[in-house]
């Protein structure tokens, strides 16, 4: 197929193309208009879509600035706002308690046998009332033989006594004999010298009643000698069998002792808690038998976070509130075990027990464990501690996230050491789905 270029058709060719052939096409020469060449109108295109891409830009910006305000808007009616101030500062603890008996003695068995119950649980009891007597023929068996050994060894030292008199009585003989013999040597001696002077013997007779005297005060002296050794020999074996029996006394009288406590008897005034065993069942030694209850003394038990173990020493003051009744009390103690994190405490009523408490009450007990004159502070909130590293500051509609210190907590305030200061608002509760978020926009 051939195409033919169309060429323009000037006026005389229509002239004559009208005049040759009557009816032909008319042109648009007469509508052409010359337009004068623009050389910068693609410079301006260019402009226009820049400003517009910048436009569109700015409003995606927009878009996304309030898409992510939006999704850090907390209400206002769901956070708590504190005011950080100045002023007294109290640390203090505060826990939940329970009313026990200060006094609940656990009686325990004193030997293996058969217990039986003269008492139930829940019954009122006296000081020295019997409670349970425990059957133990080991124990009787033991006591008695320990009684005989005692009555053995009373009956040798009243024995050895008697030897000791009767060996006195030897040696005093002895003695009395040689003083006897050196009397008898004596006059010898003096009717010796009287023959003597009076030459009636020779001087060897003399010299004989001499030597018989002094042998008969040798012997005298040997004689109080020997008796002295032995009553010391003789003292010291009575000692020795004294303190043998004395030995064996106090093993009877332990024995008696535990004989004795084979009858339970109360040592307050009370009420049975419970029994610890059926009746008539064996039991072992030091197995606990029964829980008596002194009525008459109750404290407060409660638990604190191990971290205030340190900072609570006997002594203590404390306020008790039961049925919304304060009361003063003392801290009595605090245990060194630590469970699950706590540790378990006791208080007890300083003054006055009040009328009407009950077993496993329920209270709570406030313990004062310092106080300062001055302090930046404010309201403490369950998500507010002394761990806490950072906290939102109001400001305005706004609230920012920042970093501070905070001190000693008590039960109602926190301290501040760096980040706030007076007069700063604080959000210290409410904002803890953000997960930290720097900036948070607060909605009416």
């Amino acid at each position: 197929m051939k195409i033919t270029s169309l060429r323009p058709l000037s006026s005389t060719n229509a002239a004559t193309d009208n005049a040759a052939g009557g009816d032909s096409i008319r042109g648009t020469e007469s509508q052409d208009v010359a337009v004068e060449a623009r050389p910068d109108r693609k410079r301006y295109i260019q402009i226009g879509v820049a400003a517009g891409a910048v436009l569109l830009i700015l409003v995606f910006a927009m878009l996304f600035r309030g898409w992510s305000a939006s999704a850090n808007t907390v209400s206002r009616e769901r956070i708590r706002i504190a005011t950080v101030t100045e002023g007294p500062f109290v640390r203090d603890v505060s826990a939940q308690g329970t009313v026990v008996a200060a006094v609940s003695p656990t009686l325990f068995a004193v030997a293996p046998g058969a217990i039986s119950y003269q008492v139930r649980a829940g019954d009122t009891v006296k000081a020295a009332q019997v409670l349970a007597v425990l059957e133990s023929p080991m124990l009787d068996n033991e006591y008695q033989r320990e009684r005989a050994t005692l009555e053995s060894l009373n009956t040798a030292l009243q024995r050895q006594g008697i030897e000791i008199r009767r060996q006195n009585l030897r040696n005093q003989e002895q003695g009395d004999l040689a003083d006897v013999q050196i009397r008898a040597a004596e006059r010898e001696l003096q009717r010796a010298q009287a023959a003597w002077d009076s030459g009636a013997i020779s001087e060897r007779d003399l010299r004989r009643a001499q030597d018989e005297r002094e042998s008969a005060r040798l012997s005298f002296e040997h004689a109080r000698q020997t008796a002295d050794l032995e009553r010391e020999s003789l003292d010291l074996d009575l000692r020795s069998r004294r303190i043998e029996r004395d030995r064996q006394a106090l093993v009877v009288s332990s024995l008696k002792r535990r004989v004795d406590e084979l009858t339970v008897r109360s040592p307050v005034d009370g009420m049975v808690a419970n029994l610890a065993v059926a009746e008539k069942a064996n039991v072992a030694e030091n197995a606990p038998l029964l829980t008596v209850v002194d009525l008459s003394a109750f404290e407060i038990e409660f638990q604190v976070a191990d971290v205030y173990a340190r900072d609570i020493k006997p002594g203590m003051e404390a306020s008790i509130t039961l049925d919304g009744a304060p009361q003063a009390g003392v801290v009595t103690g605090i245990s060194p075990e630590v469970r699950s994190g706590q540790v378990t405490g006791r208080v007890k009523f300083a003054g006055a027990q009040p009328a009407g408490l009950r077993q496993s009450q329920r209270g709570s007990v406030r313990i004062v464990l310092e106080q300062r004159a001055m302090a930046r502070k404010f309201e403490r909130s369950p998500e507010i501690d002394t761990a806490t590293r950072a906290i939102y500051v109001v400001d305005g509609d706004r609230a920012v996230l920042k970093p501070v210190e905070l001190g000693a907590a008590s039960v109602a305030e926190i301290e501040v050491l760096k980040g706030l200061e007076p007069g700063d608002q604080v959000i210290i509760s409410g904002a803890g789905d953000f997960n930290n978020a720097p900036e948070l926009l607060i909605g009416g």
